[in-house]
């Protein structure tokens, strides 16, 4: 028992707050993360007010920012900080010293293979007793922005215009980075800890004092000029993050009640499995799921609030001629819940982290290119077995929702009532199909996964791969009804997609300057 407690308390990083971890029943290592996560949003405001590009010239604002990040990660991983200042640092040698025609494949193999490295040694140093905020983490989405900011520069300095898409060309990179500035693009204290991972003309147009008025100007040029937002001030973004604290606040007080009485671990329990009928399994697989994403909603959110209350995140005018502040938010938790298909839950979910994916994967490679992508998602997350079965599984379920929407949707697009219907069977089918897909992700081993998945009787794998083969090349023409009636909203245009139209509509829906990005 004794050690069991001191494993919850145990950090690689500071112990300052070791009496506030053991006051309040809290493992040490989220301790010292939120404790950054709140300094960080206090300092976020400091930043914009007292380090405005108006007050301190752009270096200043890159080093300072630069130097927070760093104290973050040593304070919370000791000296497993290192691992994020080693890629970084090496990473800015390939980007000086290699062929500028090579520098994306190289930043690549160097970034993947180095996270791969740390994420197998991982596993053998915590032996899946994992801290819930390790060093990995911060290594996953600085090897983000490292893969990132390489394409782009390879973008800007050796392709053509023309060979280049709408979104390539405005993210494209036509010089290499000063070290004070690609150390503060991957190390910045706003994004060092949890993300997300940004675009970096976006983020050194913040620290430069032209984010906000940039975008401001790119919506006025879709009015004509005419609606005077270039000339306003710049908006505040207290709205946004008092909105986004709310969120926190929810979700935290959801995890104390709801979260820790239902464990995931559970579902692969012995005694609960061998007694338990199937529907209570199911049951409870469903509602411990659920119970799981407030901790990932809490976290995202709030570093959301802290990117916003530096002034960065400036999306521009919204429908409503309201400031929109969602540049980089990284999910939506209506979308996430109320989801009526597997690609509109992954396009709400982890949002940037598909935008990366179709940037430096979906994007560029020849064919392949879901395969290659759900391989480059598996191999980013990790090396645990879970991450692995959650992957492979999620193949035959797109096939199949695929093959659904092509075959069945059209029949029920002429009527309302009918599409109601409709929408409620599929928003049951994709929560238990996520809850399924998603359990081996959180149990991480080969025995508990395979204990759960023996306890749902593959059900899910079964069905899915006899639909996505019965329904192989059988796609009906649409209904004509169906093209006489327009079903805008977001209810009728969540269905079931491939992944590729998920990781295109992500990009489109969540890097374009006029709407929506993570």
């Amino acid at each position: 028992m004794g050690d069991q407690m001191d494993a919850a308390f145990k950090t690689t990083g500071s112990k300052w707050l070791l009496p506030v971890s053991e006051y309040f029943g809290f493992p040490l290592d989220q301790v010292n993360f939120l404790a950054c996560q709140l300094f960080g949003l206090a300092a976020a405001f400091w930043f914009r007010l007292y380090l405005s590009p108006s007050h301190a010239s752009p270096l200043v604002r890159h080093a300072v920012a630069t130097l927070l990040g760093i104290t973050f990660v040593i304070f919370c991983f000791g000296w497993y900080s290192a691992h994020l200042l080693t890629v970084v640092l090496s990473s800015y040698l390939i980007i000086i010293k290699a062929d500028i025609n090579n520098v994306h494949r190289y930043s690549m193999v160097m970034a993947m293979g180095y996270l791969t490295v740390c994420q197998i040694s991982r596993v053998f140093i915590f032996n899946y007793g994992i801290l819930s905020t390790d060093f990995s983490g911060p290594l996953m989405i600085v090897t983000q922005k490292i893969t990132t900011l390489a394409f782009q520069l390879h973008d800007g300095m050796c392709k053509k215009p023309e060979e280049l898409s709408p979104e390539q060309k405005r993210q494209a990179v036509n010089e290499r980075p000063s070290l004070t500035e690609y150390l503060s693009y991957n190390l910045n204290f706003l994004s060092v800890l949890v993300g997300p991972c940004n675009n970096y003309k976006d983020y050194v147009d913040f620290i430069e004092g032209r984010h906000i008025r940039r975008r401001l100007s790119q919506h006025s040029g879709t009015c004509n000029g005419q609606n005077g937002y270039d000339k306003m001030p710049d908006p505040s973004p207290v709205s946004a993050v008092c909105h986004k604290l709310l969120v926190c606040c929810g979700c935290m007080l959801f995890f104390l009640i709801v979260t820790r009485s239902l464990p995931i671990s559970y579902n692969a329990d012995t005694d609960f499995v061998s007694h338990a009928p199937f529907l209570t399994r199911l049951t409870y697989a469903f509602f411990s799921i659920q119970a799981a994403r407030p901790k990932f909603y809490f976290a995202w959110t709030l570093a959301d609030a802290i990117n916003n209350g530096a002034g960065y995140g400036f999306k521009g005018i919204d429908e409503n001629g309201k400031p929109s502040w969602d540049l980089i938010c990284n999910l939506n938790i209506w979308g996430i819940e109320t989801a009526t298909s597997f690609k509109t839950f992954i396009d709400n979910w982890n949002i940037q982290t598909g935008v990366w994916l179709k940037t430096v994967c979906y994007d560029r490679a020849p064919r392949y290119r879901v395969e290659l992508t759900f391989i480059l998602s598996a191999l980013w997350h990790g090396v645990y077995p879970g991450y692995y079965f959650t992957f492979i599984t999620a193949i035959p379920i797109t096939m199949a929702a695929r093959a659904i929407r092509k075959n069945f949707r059209h029949h029920f697009l002429c009527s309302r009532g009918v599409k109601l219907v409709y929408d409620i069977i599929t928003w049951a089918a994709t929560q238990l199909a996520i809850c399924y897909t998603v359990m081996p992700f959180l149990l991480l081993a080969v025995e508990p996964t395979m204990v759960y998945y023996r306890s749902m009787y593959f059900h899910v794998h079964i069905i899915s791969i006899l639909v996505a083969f019965a329904l192989h090349q059988k796609h009906k023409p649409r209904d004509p009804c169906a093209a006489t009636k327009t079903f805008s909203s977001s209810s009728s245009s969540s269905s079931f997609c491939s992944p590729s139209s998920r990781l295109s509509q992500c990009q489109a829906a969540h890097s374009n300057n006029n709407v929506k990005g993570d």
